[in-house]
C-alpha cells in the first residue's frame, strides 16, 4: 500500500487532528479490495514549524476519534 500514500495525502476523504498531539493529522482514504478486504488507509503526518513528515501508515476498519478538519464539519 506504500504506493497509495501520495494519493491519500493529495486526495483524502477525511482528515482528523489527533486527540493526543495537536501537531499530528490523520489522513484517510477508503481502499477497496486490499489483501485484507475493504479498509481505510490512514496516513499519519506530524507537522513542525518548518517541516512535516509521515510517521506511519496503516489499514483500519474505522476512523479514530478526533476533530475533523477536512471536509469542514
Amino acid at each position: 500500500m506504500e504506493a497509495a500514500i501520495p494519493t491519500v495525502l493529495r486526495h483524502p476523504e477525511v482528515v482528523r487532528q489527533s486527540r493526543t498531539d495537536m501537531t499530528v493529522s490523520l489522513y484517510y482514504l477508503y481502499q477497496r479490495a486490499t489483501l485484507v478486504g475493504d479498509k481505510w488507509l490512514c496516513v499519519v503526518v506530524k507537522y513542525l514549524a518548518a517541516d512535516a513528515f509521515v510517521i506511519t501508515a496503516y489499514l483500519t476498519d474505522k476512523l479514530k476519534p478526533g476533530t475533523q478538519v477536512w471536509p469542514n464539519p
